[in-house]
């Protein structure tokens, strides 16, 4: 599916890409990390054939600078940050349906299940939109196509914790048919949705390894959590979850995505000494 071979980017004489070499093939879905300034994105630029580069790169034996029209069509991208779009809500549809021949049906759908009711923004201008509202957008007209390839930069950032569970559903459902390459600088944010974790650091890969698959993306785990006492913090950090606590406020119990998990525990990690007992299953 995607090769790289010598890959290699200067910006003014200095290496930003060092000779990576990669191969992913159909059905991956790649975590690649690091910490900023490592290459990511640039890597990334170079897929979309946004840079001239040295070295090779094609995405099914497509070379994306120079059959760059032909390469986009396989691929759903995300970016980190929102693009200053003013374009209407609906306009924007139509054009990202057109250019892949889809239906802009199908986005308005996928937009639906994250909770963005496209009827109601269609004449707002993307730039207007909150950025919850722009992400979910952008997410939509990345899945809400055939497109073989999703290549996503922090795919989750500003969505709430049920778009975030609804958006791990959706990828799911992409297991069978896509090859998926997250870009983020912290594994736990994406190790529930990746079998493969590629490390990058200074312009070359430095980890390039295998996951196991022992987190299902569409599974909940019913939470239980007591307190040595009530705090107002341990609320706040709770909202947006849909935890309910008991009349002294020192019990609480919910359901969370499992893919969520990782994110969750890191959240209560701020409280360990607020917290006397925690129980997760798998409902």
């Amino acid at each position: 599916m995607i090769l790289l071979e010598n890959l290699t980017k200067t910006f003014r004489r200095a290496p930003v890409l060092n000779g990576i070499d990669l191969a992913v093939g159909l059905g991956e879905r790649v975590a690649l990390i690091g910490s900023n300034g490592a290459g990511k994105t640039t890597l990334i630029r170079c897929l979309l054939g946004e840079y001239a580069c040295e070295g090779r790169v094609r995405i099914d034996g497509l070379d994306p600078r120079r059959q760059r029209t032909a390469v986009l069509g396989q691929i759903g991208f995300v970016p980190q940050l929102p693009p200053p779009l003013r374009m209407p809500v609906g306009p924007l549809i139509e054009f990202s349906a057109a250019l892949c021949g889809t239906d802009p049906a199908r986005i308005a759908a996928v937009a639906g299940r994250l909770g963005l009711d496209v009827a109601a923004i269609r004449a707002r201008p993307f730039v207007r939109l909150s950025g919850g509202m722009k992400q979910k957008l952008l997410i939509a007209i990345a899945l809400g196509r055939d497109a073989r390839l999703l290549i996503m930069d922090e795919p989750a950032a500003n969505l709430d914790p049920e778009a975030r569970k609804i958006f791990f559903d959706l990828l799911a459902e992409r297991l069978a048919d896509a090859t998926m390459i997250i870009s983020s600088h912290r594994l736990d944010e994406v190790s529930a949705l990746v079998n493969r974790v590629v490390e990058m650091d200074t312009g070359r890969v430095v980890l390039d390894d295998k996951v196991a698959e022992d987190v299902a993306l569409t599974s909940r785990l019913v939470c239980r959590i007591a307190l040595k006492r009530f705090e107002p913090a341990f609320a706040k950090a709770l909202d947006g979850w849909n935890f309910a606590a008991d009349a002294g406020q020192l019990v609480w119990r919910g359901s969370i995505a499992g893919a969520d998990r990782l994110r969750f525990l890191g959240i209560l990690s701020r409280y360990t000494g607020l917290v006397s007992d925690l129980s997760l299953m798998e409902s």
